[in-house]
């Protein structure tokens, strides 16, 4: 299991690359998911790229950012070979996006022709650079449930595609996430991992309330402590054990608890010892606010 961190998870901190960074590889994770802005944000940093991550034995496996699917063709065209070089900077073999900003149900059909025509014309430059488009399984868009998300699959068809299976927000939709997984493993490339407490907190998810400082984040809850089961979902989904995952974290005290689910994740499926050398000191403590240095 090659486990990640986002960078999304900062997204109100003023801390630097470098100390996330160095926090990833005190804690044993193995890299870095890149949010698009800040990527965007580092292109006139000539010294911040996918080798200078390596000296901290770390990679960029995806890119997650927004597509601007219903908008200007050009645009998205640029936006798409935007997004691609800068995913060729860090070595990263995926980029992810959501299918449109609308529930599957509320989608007229002359709509969801329009979305699948543009997700096929990205996947075909995303291919002319040799890595993947990555559909998240997330609420308001095409892939909000198992039977559009599957159907999405079979109307792109087209081999660069590929899935970021969002285990909670399959759950949050009424679906089997272990089910939906026998459906549609084969184009799984990605899992993102986080939990809550329970249904009633979900809106807690809301992307207005997420990118917002003063959000509520109410219901955040370390991974194996919430309403998902994630020990039943792993064992359910062994090729997970083997795969990219990123934990996804919008809370509070974010180093004690991404330091704490990592480990959990390689305690749960005995992979302490295999990675123990990537371990460097416990870092449980909080990087005092006065001495970050934003350089996103």
């Amino acid at each position: 299991m090659n486990i990640s961190l986002c960078t999304i998870t900062f997204r109100h901190q003023l801390i630097s690359l470098a100390e996330i960074a160095g926090f990833a590889r005190q804690s044993g994770f193995d890299g870095i998911e890149l949010w698009g802005a800040h990527g965007r944000n580092l292109n006139m940093r000539m010294d911040k790229d996918a080798d200078w991550l390596d000296d901290y034995g770390l990679t960029v496996p995806m890119i997650s950012d927004y597509l601007p699917l219903e908008g200007d063709e050009e645009e998205l065209r640029r936006r798409t070979r935007e997004l691609c070089q800068l995913a060729r900077r860090w070595k990263a073999r995926k980029i992810r996006t959501f299918a449109g900003g609308k529930a599957s149900v509320e989608t007229t059909t002359n709509e969801r022709s329009h979305l699948i025509e543009r997700l096929r014309h990205v996947a075909v430059i995303v291919e002319s650079y040799g890595i993947q488009l990555l559909v998240e399984t997330h609420p308001n868009t095409l892939a909000d449930t198992a039977a559009s998300t599957i159907q999405l699959i079979e109307e792109v068809n087209h081999p660069a595609l590929a899935i970021n299976f969002d285990v909670l927000h399959v759950w949050e939709a009424g679906d089997d996430p272990v089910a939906l997984h026998r459906s549609i493993g084969e184009w799984v490339q990605h899992y993102h991992l986080k939990n809550i407490t329970d249904r009633r907190h979900l809106a807690v998810f809301d992307p207005g309330n997420v990118y917002s400082a003063a959000g509520d984040r109410t219901g955040l809850t370390p991974l194996f402590e919430g309403a998902v089961d994630y020990t039943a979902v792993m064992a359910g989904i062994p090729e997970m054990t083997s795969a990219d995952v990123s934990l996804e974290w919008f809370g509070n005290d974010v180093f004690h608890v991404l330091d704490h689910d990592c480990d959990a994740l390689r305690r749960r499926f005995d992979y302490e010892n295999s990675h123990e050398f990537k371990r460097g000191p416990r870092f449980l403590h909080s990087v005092p606010q006065t001495k970050r240095n934003m350089t996103f």
